[in-house]
């Protein structure tokens, strides 16, 4: 059997995605444009891969995001129609945000509704990114100024399901500071000499899958947390789920569909006693400012404008702290970071795109907390990352964040933001005393935060390799 995989956008969490298909699943082949120029991306790749994917008559499965304008493509090769196709949404375009006040182009939103019409699956990174998506079709469509199609939504919905963005995660520990490394010594079920995400790749404990909660996807809406009985039961694993997604036969398929959506999570349960480190790192350590990491793309989606406006109202008020602005630029970049990096000073350790993988989890590692201010998010690959090395998220309570993190690592307003990093500032042992932990099991994953010392609460998130 072969995969034909196209991704009109390769780069970031696009690339991510289609990389990790590539070494997980056996026999796919891939085509690609780079990651530059979006717009044209999303309305020429279509007549490009026409003429660069050879005709083959072993495929039997074409997987593609959703930049791509899948209904085009299928009409210029009529022998890809025959295919199963398999569409994965990174993001929508009918809630994306438009900039300043120009009018949001119809084509682009209206190319994904045609492509999911024309797929035989939809796959979603998130809850968040599949409803918003369907449940905006309808308004979407009243922007035609007449004969307008009707239940487009209800033609759709049977098709969509659920797959949390796929993460591997490399060993971060030799990178770990030693606060960090401290902190996690005596955490429920760390194991492996000392390195505290080395257990990570390593089923959890059976001892501990009580406190769990978890989906497969959004079928889960008839498990209650107080009836879960073991992970295995729930979900099964993410090379299990992508290989059933990408070969099993057209005819054979049934996409998973929901009206709503909703999450098997575990309680609050008591667990054993846990002795939280009194002085991770030493005095020393905690006396150095407070490090905060920025590891978004360079544009206005991630809304830059209102991290830099905390960061340097911190900076007037003579707060200490460093900071790190990280992530990929493209070709326009936004006058706030030239002009806030020479606001910022001497307060700037790590300044743009780390090309290198183990610079860019180093820095992660150093980092005590991590910001989003996204206007746009879908997901939040970066967020997960910077979690995994350690670092204390405050993400907006909106988009996609409430549905991975909870409530305590949200803000409301950039005013909410500011007052929490200005605590920290003050107090930045506070955050390099709280654990946020990460733990796998069958290819799940589980944040896990302290409530006190004798309490544990676990988060389920979705799935990794």
């Amino acid at each position: 059997m072969s995969i034909l995989l196209i991704e009109a956008f390769y780069g970031g969490s696009h690339k991510q995605l289609v990389d990790l298909l590539q070494e997980e699943i056996e026999d796919c082949v891939l085509f690609t444009l780079p990651a530059k120029k979006w717009h044209w991306r999303a309305r020429t790749a279509a007549l490009y891969f026409m003429q660069t994917v050879p005709a083959s008559a072993d495929y039997r499965i074409l997987f593609a995001s959703s930049v791509l304008n899948l209904t085009e493509l299928i009409a210029l090769r009529p022998d890809l129609g025959k295919l199963k196709k398999v569409l994965y949404f990174h993001e929508n375009q009918l809630i994306y945000p438009v900039q300043k006040c120009q009018e949001r182009d119809f084509q682009y939103g209206y190319n994904q509704i045609l492509s999911c019409l024309v797929a035989d699956i939809v796959v979603f990174n998130s809850a968040y990114n599949m409803e918003s998506f369907l449940t905006s079709i309808g308004k979407f469509m009243k922007l035609m100024p007449d004969h307008r199609p009707k239940c487009l939504e209800k033609l759709i919905r049977p098709k969509c399901q659920i797959l949390y963005f796929p993460v591997k995660f490399p060993d971060v520990s030799r990178f770990m500071p030693e606060h960090k490394l401290a902190l996690n010594e005596n955490t429920p079920g760390a194991k492996g000499n000392g390195n505290p995400y080395a257990f990570m790749s390593l089923p959890f404990q059976e001892e501990d899958e009580r406190t769990m909660g978890l989906t497969k996807n959004s079928n889960c809406a008839d498990c209650k947390s107080a009836d879960c009985k073991t992970q295995t039961e729930c979900c099964t694993s993410l090379q299990e789920r992508l290989h059933n997604l990408l070969t099993t036969p057209r005819e054979l398929n049934k996409p998973t569909s929901s009206k709503s959506t909703s999450y098997c999570q575990g309680e609050d349960k008591p667990h054993e006693a846990c002795k939280l480190c009194r002085n991770p790192g030493g005095l020393e350590c905690q006396q150095k400012p407070l490090h905060i990491v920025w590891p978004h793309r360079w544009e206005h989606d991630k809304d830059p404008e209102s991290f830099f406006k905390v960061l340097l109202r911190m900076k007037q008020m003579e707060l200490s702290f460093h900071v790190s602005v990280l992530g990929e630029t493209f070709t326009h970049v936004p006058v706030i970071f030239s002009e806030a990096k020479k606001a910022l000073g001497s307060s700037v350790l790590h300044w743009g795109y780390l090309p290198s993988k183990d610079e860019y989890f180093q820095v992660l590692c150093m980092a005590d907390v991590v910001i989003s201010t996204a206007k746009h998010e879908f997901f939040g690959v970066a967020m997960i990352e910077a979690v995994y090395c350690g670092c204390y998220p405050l993400c907006p309570k909106a988009l996609v964040y409430p549905e991975i993190f909870p409530a305590e690592y949200l803000y409301s307003t950039p005013e909410q933001l500011f007052k929490r990093l200005q605590n920290f500032c003050k107090r930045p042992d506070i955050v390099r005393k709280h654990l946020y932990k990460v733990f796998i099991q069958n290819n799940t994953i589980f944040f896990l935060r302290y409530c006190d010392q004798n309490h544990a609460q676990y988060f389920k998130y979705g799935c990794v390799v």
